[in-house]
């Protein structure tokens, strides 16, 4: 089982950034994906941003595109979420996650999570 830790979470003002970072380790394969969800009170887990660790292609859900980006450090296992002109909606508590085949956006596709960090936004 891989684990995944994950930092940076907090409260901003609207207009804010932040910038998660999720540390994998563990049996982690060659060809992997990672992937960010979030997940506010009373709604499902929806997909934010994924990356493929082999070529780094990434993915990223409608309603973050043009505000966050998804990258990662090969040398350090870790996925970072930079998260701009971040919005009250934006409010949730953020996952980590691990497939040992390529990123998708379906949570389920997924085999390994992190605990989560809760992201704030005051308007």
């Amino acid at each position: 089982q891989v684990q995944l830790a994950e930092s940076g979470g907090g409260t901003v003002q609207s207009g804010g950034s932040l910038r998660l970072s999720c540390a994998a380790s563990g049996p982690i394969f060659s060809i992997y994906g990672m992937g960010w969800f979030r997940q506010a009170p009373g709604k499902e887990r929806e997909f934010v941003a994924a990356v493929n660790w082999s070529g780094g292609t990434t993915l990223y859900a409608d309603s973050v595109k043009g505000r966050f980006t998804i990258s990662r450090d090969n040398a350090k296992n870790t996925v970072y979420l930079q998260m701009n002109s971040l919005k009250p909606e934006d409010t949730a508590v953020y996952y980590c996650a691990y497939r040992p085949l390529r990123a998708t956006t379906g949570p389920y596709d997924y085999n390994d999570w992190g605990q989560g960090t809760q992201v704030t936004v005051s308007s």
